[in-house]
């Protein structure tokens, strides 16, 4: 049995702005932008790339603006990705090298934090 994970809930103050900043400054494909109710907005955007996507919107969660932290994407080359981010004026620190790859991140404006991580080599 297969166990995909597919959506993930990253909580925000205010859906417009970081609908904004995920599809036009990470660059996230915009999925669904529903509004059920006046109490029940849900957006879907997907990393370029990505079987998994995350959700940010009104009612969706009880948990607090900014606390998600160590979420992760993984990209070919993270020098790359990380001139994209800084490009489209998000705040991504320099690359770092590590045995387990080379990294990078960024934060929403809330204060979610992603690691954008560049696998290492396996090939040796």
């Amino acid at each position: 049995m297969d166990f995909r994970l597919e959506l993930v809930i990253v909580p925000v103050s205010d859906v417009d702005r970081a609908k904004a900043f995920y599809a036009d400054q990470v660059g996230f494909a915009v999925d669904f932008d529903n509004v059920v109710s006046p109490d029940l907005r849900f957006v879907q955007l997907t990393p370029p790339g990505s079987a998994c996507s995350i959700a940010v919107g009104l009612g969706l969660t009880d948990a607090a603006p900014g606390s998600v932290k160590g979420l992760q994407v993984v990209v070919d080359d993270a020098d790359a990705a990380r001139a994209f981010l800084v490009e489209h004026g998000v705040d991504a620190p320099p690359v770092q090298d590590f045995p387990w790859g080379r990294f990078t991140g960024f934060s929403d404006p809330d204060g979610n934090e992603w690691a954008v991580q560049e696998l290492p080599d396996r090939s040796a």
